[in-house]
Parts: C-alpha cells; sequence; structure tokens
C-alpha cells in the first residue's frame, strides 16, 4: 500500500481574496437583456412594437440601483407588467454578479397602441 502525502500548505496571502469590480455597463446590458425579455412576452402577438428599453445603473456603495424606461403596450397590465420587469431584472443581476439590487425602477415612457385588440 502506498502511503499518503500531505498536501502542499498554502503561500503566504493566497488565502485572501482579491476584489472584483463590475463595470456599470454589464449592469446595464444584463439589465436591459431581461427586460426585454419580460417586454418580448407582452409585445407577443402585436403588429406594433415599441422601443427598446433603457438602463442606467447607479451603485451607492456595495449595492445596485437599475432605473428601466420603457415603451408599453395599450392596452395592457401596466402594474403587472412593471412589477415583472422588477423581479426579473433583480433576479438576473443578483443571479449573475452577486451584487445587491437595492432597487429597480420602471418608468413607462410611453404607451403604444396598435396590433392585437
Amino acid at each position: 500500500m502506498g502511503t499518503s502525502v500531505p498536501a502542499p500548505a498554502p503561500a503566504p496571502g493566497t488565502a485572501r481574496r482579491g476584489r472584483l469590480r463590475v463595470a456599470d455597463r454589464v449592469y446595464a446590458r444584463i439589465a436591459g437583456k431581461a427586460a426585454r425579455e419580460v417586454l418580448a412576452e407582452a409585445w407577443a402577438g402585436r403588429s406594433v412594437r415599441g422601443a427598446p428599453p433603457r438602463v442606467t445603473v447607479a451603485r451607492p456603495g456595495s449595492t445596485v440601483t437599475v432605473r428601466v424606461a420603457v415603451d408599453a403596450p395599450f392596452p395592457a397590465d401596466l402594474a403587472g407588467l412593471a412589477r415583472a420587469v422588477r423581479e426579473r431584472v433583480a433576479t438576473r443581476v443578483v443571479g449573475l454578479t452577486g451584487t445587491r439590487v437595492s432597487e429597480v425602477v420602471v418608468e413607462v415612457e410611453k404607451l403604444v397602441a396598435g396590433g392585437a385588440w
């Protein structure tokens, strides 16, 4: 039988971790994609669509605040649509970056009529 060899000791200083800084544009791209996914469901079956969402990000401390401006279909459940965008954006940002989302603000800038109604 062989003898077991102890694992080498870690080099000094390797137990400490560095810092990861995620650029604001990364948060904005993640949030924009998440918002587009929700809006695609709302626009499904309509012949007219609004502009893509516009996202801005602020980082107060160790959290991130996301502001998403959207064009929404009319008629639609705007409260439900805003809630779905908020939840998807927050879940996706936390899931992909590990950064806590302190707030997601959804602004409906324009109502777009037309399509299936």
